[in-house]
Parts: structure tokens; sequence; C-alpha cells
């Protein structure tokens, strides 16, 4: 990254794929903004840098690259594969931490379980300008994401011809709305939206507050 590219960064402020830290604060909060970007679009992450956009560097850049690296690896499950590099900025030294994509979502915080629980999993995404723990539907949906288990040829049932009922006379649908309108359980209407999502017939939108909601494509 060249020092003009990093400016330009700084000034847009923080965004989908940026996020400011005046300094680490705690391997748990920093692996999970790590794990959202890795389970979103990947992104950035500057250190000594203020919400406010003021550079104030970091105190160590040594002693930052190793919390950041230990977050990475033992923070993470999966552990997370991250790119870090220093630039002065008016003679303070700015840590910039890259977080591609991940291929192999979703990543949690690391828990210890032997096996994924989607009940117990702390998984995050990216949200605008925040990182929020994501649903069941939004995990559901990163994992087949990994496993490209794109639905083909998809029959629709009862409950799928309700949705598209249903949005052709409204913008958007969301599980509790699905599960209230044709009187199945929420677990069930959310595999119903899930499905249709995954056979790319809607799209999963999510709020700044992190709830979802569907609409046609």
């Amino acid at each position: 990254m060249k020092r003009i590219e990093l400016k330009e960064l700084i000034e847009e402020g923080e965004n989908l794929y940026c996020e400011f830290k005046r300094k680490f604060s705690t391997p748990e909060k920093i692996a999970r903004e790590m794990i959202a970007f890795a389970n979103t679009r990947g992104g950035i992450i500057l250190f000594g840098i203020d919400d406010n956009k003021e550079v104030v560097g970091v105190d160590s850049e040594k002693s930052e690259t190793e919390l950041i690296l230990d977050a990475a690896k033992n923070f993470c499950e999966p552990p997370l594969e991250i790119n870090i590099n220093y630039m002065d900025i008016q003679g303070k030294e700015v840590v910039i931490v890259e977080i591609p994509e991940s291929k192999n979502k979703p990543h949690r915080l690391q828990d210890y379980a032997k096996d994924f629980d989607i009940n117990k999993a702390l998984v995050t995404i990216r949200v605008k300008d925040k990182s929020v723990q994501a649903s069941k539907e939004m995990i559901r949906i990163l994992k087949a994401q990994t496993n490209n288990l794109q639905l083909k040829n998809y029959s629709l049932g009862p409950n799928e011809k309700a949705v598209f009922e249903y949005l052709s006379k409204n913008e958007a649908i969301t599980v509790k709305t699905l599960s209230n309108l044709i009187n199945i359980s929420e677990r069930r209407a959310s595999r119903t939206l899930v499905k249709l999502v995954r056979a790319n017939l809607l799209m999963i939108h999510v709020k700044d507050n992190g709830e979802e909601y569907f609409t046609n494509i």
C-alpha cells in the first residue's frame, strides 16, 4: 500500500472494508473484528488511528504485531491468514492489517468445541462500518458458500409460493413474518428462506442492528 492510498483510506473513514483502532484492546475483540472481515468481503484494520481519523500511532509495532498475530491464530477458529504492514504517517507508526475474504467460512471466535455448534458459535460479519453477530440464517449461507452448495432445479412448494406471493405485495419478508404468515415454526421458515437464497431466488440483507430480511433479486 502506498502512502497516498493509506491517507485516502483514513480520510474516507470506517466503512464495510475498513476499521480504525487506536490501539490493540483485547484478543477477543480484535478477533471478532478480523472474523467479521474474513466472513464478509475482506478488509483492513488500521491500528494507530482514532475513530475521529486522528493519527495517534502505536507505542510499539513489534508488540502490537505479536498481539494481532496471536488473536488471528489462537482466538479465531479456523485460524486466519492475515497480512501485516507498517507505515509512518505524520511521524507516527500505523499498523496495517489486511484480512482477505476467507474461502473457509464461517470463522468463529475460538470456543474449543470439537464440532461447530450453530447454537453456540460466535460468528461475526461486517455490516456497513460495524461488525455484528451473524444469525443462524447467515451462518448457513456462509457454510453453503464454502461448500459451493448452490441449489439447482429447486422445486417450489406451498411454503415457497407463499413467500413469493407475499413479496408480490410487500418489499421484504423476515423469518418471523413467514412463520406467522403460514403458521410454521421459525426454524422451518428460516430453512425455507435460506434455501431460496442458495437457489439465487432471494437476496438476504442485514440492517445496521443486525436484523435480517429477504427480498426478490
